[in-house]
């Protein structure tokens, strides 16, 4: 039995029209952040269109930004990030939509993300070896297993040499984490 006024399951409530409208604006700006200029134009007729003063707007929309960037960074669900303007402070009802629009956009900013990240440091070569630690001041060290890496990192027109020592367990995170990143890739093609 239906309740009068109650909404149907997995819909999302539309929330303000102001609300809705700026959502649109910043997901524009995310998925083409080349578009500086139309964005600051697009936030100046907004706010004149709403009676807002631009500076404070302007300062609205840094403090939101924050959470997509993070959310890009450690790849957060829809639903994290919902529970995230939440305990921002933002209605059930505006976390929602705006939740809904990462749902929506969220793989187009991946791509993007990982495209920038590519073409500034494109990893060319890569060398590594094993060893263990012998003898060292440190009792506790001795007999410790350690990875060196060389990696050969394209940076512009430039090649760098970077060169890595990690622990075991520290190069079993980093290999956790390349499998990570090797599942996201895959997920694109």
């Amino acid at each position: 039995m239906k309740r009068a006024g109650a909404r149907p399951r997995n819909t999302v409530p539309v929330p303000s029209q102001q609300f809705s409208a700026l959502t649109e604006v910043l997901f524009r700006f995310l998925t083409e952040p080349k578009e500086v200029e139309r964005f600051m134009t697009q936030l100046s007729d907004f706010a004149t269109m709403n009676k807002i003063s631009l500076g404070p707007l302007k300062n609205i929309v840094k403090s939101i930004l924050l959470v997509p960037n993070g959310a890009l960074k450690r790849n957060l669900s829809s639903e994290q990030v919902r529970a995230d303007f939440i305990a921002l402070g933002l209605s059930e009802e505006k976390a929602s939509y705006f939740a809904e629009q990462w749902k929506v956009n969220s793989p187009t900013l991946t791509r993007l993300a990982v495209g920038q990240t590519l073409m500034i440091n494109q990893l060319v070569d890569m060398e590594w070896k094993f060893g263990v630690t012998a003898g060292s001041s440190e009792l506790e060290k001795v007999g410790s297993i350690f990875l060196q890496l060389k990696l050969v990192i394209k940076r512009g027109s430039q090649m760098e040499n970077v060169y890595i020592e990690l622990t075991l367990p520290q190069f079993y995170s980093f290999l956790h984490e390349m499998e990570r990143v090797k599942t996201s890739l895959e997920s694109f093609s």
